[in-house]
């Protein structure tokens, strides 16, 4: 008999993609996908159940179907699109906590693969030049999806000791990117003009969406357990991946910049935070050595190739005229324009 996995967040196109893509590998008898609204799209031999990890709804599931393997991939990064913070935190960790529930209850239960994010190291000044997977963050985060995925790993540390016999698996992801990839890098990306933090060029790596499937499949019909960071080769500085984009950029103050985030959140354009703030003026690098020696996985793609192939699906922008930086400009509040107290205009 094959195994029998479960997937969660399968509405998005990522959980679909990837989900569809497990149910026609070798080795996997059955995949079941969970959501609480079906998935848009081509689900392939996928079953979809439609169930809230929120509700013990979920252990029905996990005991019904026999399953065996459990894939969270229910992480949300964008508060718009789940309804608000509110909503977005009670998805995030209360989902998060009730699916874990379910699988400590189910003796099927064997192995838990959680797609998490190299967000919970955070971005500060005080930064070391790589993370390790055993560093912890230099300032904690105290707000929004780093706060959400460093108590969802929390949670799962605890799981892990509470069920010995499950294999669980960790994978901090760097920012995911591709032609499909909806996110708040994403959206930040594909601003017709791209505010930047004056003064500062953060470190970047990323991870191809297809490498996201090819590594999830990967950790599903591996052995290995533990946590790891996932980033293609290489760092790329923002003002690099802006001038492969060809979009003009609008170099503003931290605080303006925080400032247009809100209200570009507000027009549901870019969906801005504290944290990503934080990253854009810092940025982040995560050591990858354990995700080849001790996970076994190689990516396809390097960082500066999954943002080309990134780039290479939007439309250039390097005509963009004066008028439409202005524009964006425009949006600020009428404080970002006001000279400090030195006399230097800040915006």
């Amino acid at each position: 008999m094959g195994r029998v996995a479960l997937v969660t967040g399968v509405s998005r196109d990522l959980g679909r993609r990837f989900a569809r893509l497990l149910a026609a590998t070798e080795g996997i008898d059955r995949v079941i996908g969970v959501d609480v609204v079906p998935p848009r799209g081509d689900i392939g031999a996928m079953s979809f159940i439609r169930a809230d990890i929120r509700t013990p709804v979920i252990a029905k599931v996990i005991a019904k179907e026999d399953v065996d393997t459990v894939v969270h991939m229910s992480v949300i990064a964008t508060p718009g699109s789940a309804g608000g913070r509110g909503t977005m935190k009670e998805l995030n960790v209360i989902g998060t906590m009730q699916l874990l529930a379910a699988c400590q209850q189910a003796r099927s239960v064997q192995h838990l693969v959680v797609k998490s994010t190299s967000t919970v190291y955070g971005a500060s000044s005080r930064d070391p030049a790589m993370f390790t997977e055993d560093m912890q963050p230099r300032r904690n985060p105290r707000s929004g999806y780093s706060k959400d995925a460093a108590e969802i790993e929390g949670y799962v540390r605890g799981f892990a000791r509470r069920r010995p016999d499950v294999r669980v698996l960790m994978l901090r992801l760097a920012n995911v990117v591709g032609p499909h990839v909806v996110s708040p890098m994403a959206s930040y990306f594909r601003l017709p003009v791209v505010p930047t933090v004056l003064g500062f060029d953060a470190r970047m790596q990323f991870v191809h969406e297809s490498d996201l499937d090819r590594v999830l499949t990967h950790g599903v019909l591996s052995d290995v357990d533990g946590t790891f960071n996932i980033a293609g080769d290489g760092i790329l500085m923002l003002s690099q991946a802006l001038r492969r984009l060809q979009r003009a950029t609008l170099p503003l103050p931290g605080f303006a910049v925080g400032q247009l985030g809100s209200v570009l959140r507000q027009m549901r354009l870019a969906d801005f935070s504290p944290e990503q703030l934080s990253f854009l003026t810092f940025g982040r690098g995560i050591d990858t050595t354990r995700m080849r020696t001790e996970l076994g996985f190689e990516p396809d793609y390097t960082t500066a190739e999954a943002f080309a192939d990134f780039a290479s699906s939007m439309p250039s922008s390097s005509r963009i005229s004066e008028r439409a930086v202005a524009g964006l400009a425009d949006l600020l509040p009428d404080s970002a324009h006001e000279p400090d107290p030195a006399g230097a205009p800040r915006g």
